[in-house]
């Protein structure tokens, strides 16, 4: 019942890319609505969703990968 530390610094890298995302896409999102009137407020509220599923996609990963580590 060895911990794979390879594949644990793998999963733990996932998740340290997760958490810049998970404030950057809420704030680019935040920043959009404020200027609904611009005309770039597509793109960068699409640009902020986009932020927000990495950074979802990126937890899950790294959660994923770390639990397989621990078999």
């Amino acid at each position: 019942m060895a911990t794979d530390r390879k594949l644990l610094m793998k999963g733990v890298g996932y998740m340290a890319w997760a958490v810049p995302q998970f404030f950057l896409g809420p704030v680019v999102i935040y920043n959009a609505c404020m200027n609904k009137n611009h005309p770039l407020f597509i793109p960068v509220f699409g640009l902020g969703v986009i932020f927000c599923f990495l950074a979802i996609m990126l937890m899950a990963l790294g959660l994923k990968t770390i639990m397989k580590s621990l078999d």
